[in-house]
């Protein structure tokens, strides 16, 4: 009727609408804006013809969302601090630097002159994300219809938790305290100091760095593959070092220093792990590489991934869960939209040889977190197309993985 292009048309309806939910996500903040977050590491798994009106405005939410009013941020800092927190600081910022979920960063300089970030908790962050998740509760029915064997109420629990823990700032200057502590001097990752912290006030050290959506947008091929690596060793090593996981790997959280170095923010979602990662995941992985399609199905059953009466055939599980460690199959692995694509696809297509298998499993409660991280460390990858030596970095955190000594595969390589 206009005279234009259809293509063209459709390509402003598609960009009007990014930015309608861009604005809709932001201002709810709480779990619609989480749901916004994972969106933006997910987005790599879709077709680009779908994905691209999408992926800009999705990325802002990371870092860039909707601001709280600059009264209500100095009313946080009164209850915090008291109503001469002013005198903590010698410049604080009302402009927010980043804003984000639960809350938003000010960019402020200490009393003692170093510059600090200061992250604000939204007045009612708590109960508006607790309530998100009761909703999501009440969808158990649906959810078991996409995979029947899939119980969602300890799940929603579980995240629940997750969630009140994130709420808490003091616990989470605590692991943070925790992380900096024992990354104190890495060459690979570093974690700034916390300065203060209050129960919606968190002031940490300022790190200056490349945004981690700046690199996948923009960066070179050395910087992609560099900061791949070593969120692979953050998300490996950190169990083994601190008993922590770091479970919110949105590239919002991460920096890439001038020296190399990957810098590390928010520790709000952190699940404890004080014995590291389980043991079960990385001799499952090895047998999975190896062929060894029984002892796969035992383990995943012991593990309760397999309801103890599901009649599963251990060659098609094999299969199944073969692709999904091909990454350490080889020295090293180039992490690709594509090949995320694929798989998605492959797990997804209701006509696969492989629908009946996914059927079958289910996921216990203590494994979600490590999951739900390990699939969004995996996704930011792939935004990435990063390409490193992986293989490497499991052999060395991830127990159970490496061969052990004497055995028939140990002496093979």
């Amino acid at each position: 009727m206009t005279g234009a292009a259809g293509e063209a048309i459709s390509e402003d309806v598609q960009r009007r609408t990014a930015e309608h939910l861009f604005s809709v996500l932001g201002q709810l903040k709480g779990g619609a804006m989480k749901l916004g977050q994972a969106m933006s590491i997910f987005e790599a798994a879709l077709p680009p013809d779908l994905a691209e009106p999408y992926r800009q405005v999705l990325t802002r939410l990371q870092e860039a969302a909707p601001s709280l009013p600059a009264a209500s941020v100095h009313g946080v800092l009164a209850g915090d601090f008291g109503t001469d927190w002013r005198e903590r600081f010698r410049s604080f910022d009302d402009k927010p630097a980043a804003a984000a979920s639960i809350g938003q960063v000010h960019r402020a300089t200490w009393i003692d002159g170093r510059a600090v970030a200061v992250k604000i908790q939204y007045p009612g962050a708590g109960p508006a994300l607790v309530a998100d998740l009761n909703q999501y509760g009440r969808l158990a029915a649906t959810f078991r219809v996409l995979q029947p064997g899939l119980d969602i109420k300890p799940l929603v629990e579980e995240l629940k938790a997750r969630v009140i823990d994130e709420l808490d700032y003091e616990l989470e200057a605590s692991f943070q305290r925790a992380f900096a502590a024992e990354y104190t001097d890495d060459p690979d990752i570093v974690v700034p100091q916390v300065i203060a912290a209050g129960p919606h006030t968190l002031v940490t050290e300022w790190l200056d760095g490349t945004p981690l959506s700046t690199v996948i947008a923009s960066g070179t091929q050395k910087e992609r593959d560099a900061a791949g690596q070593r969120i692979a060793t953050l998300h490996f090593s950190a169990p083994a070092r601190t008993g922590l996981l770091h479970a919110d790997p949105h590239p919002g959280n991460f920096r890439l220093l001038p020296d190399g170095r990957l810098g590390v923010l928010d520790f709000g979602s952190t699940a404890r792990l004080p014995d590291g990662l389980p043991e079960p995941i990385g001799r499952l992985c090895r047998r999975a590489l190896h062929g060894d399609a029984d002892a796969v199905l035992v383990g995943l059953r012991d593990e309760g991934f397999i309801r103890p009466k599901a009649k599963v055939d251990a060659q098609g599980l094999l299969n199944y869960i073969r692709p999904t460690v091909e990454p350490l199959a080889g020295p090293d692995f180039h992490f690709t939209r594509g090949w995320l694509r694929d798989e998605a696809a492959r797990m997804a297509h209701p006509k696969s040889s492989t629908t009946a298998i996914h059927r079958q499993f289910t996921m216990p409660p203590s494994y979600l977190l490590i999951q739900r991280v390990t699939v969004g460390s995996v996704a930011v990858l792939c935004q990435l197309d990063a390409h490193a030596p992986y293989r490497s970095v499991v052999e060395r955190w991830l127990p159970g993985f490496a061969e052990p000594s004497g055995s028939d595969h140990s002496k093979r390589r």
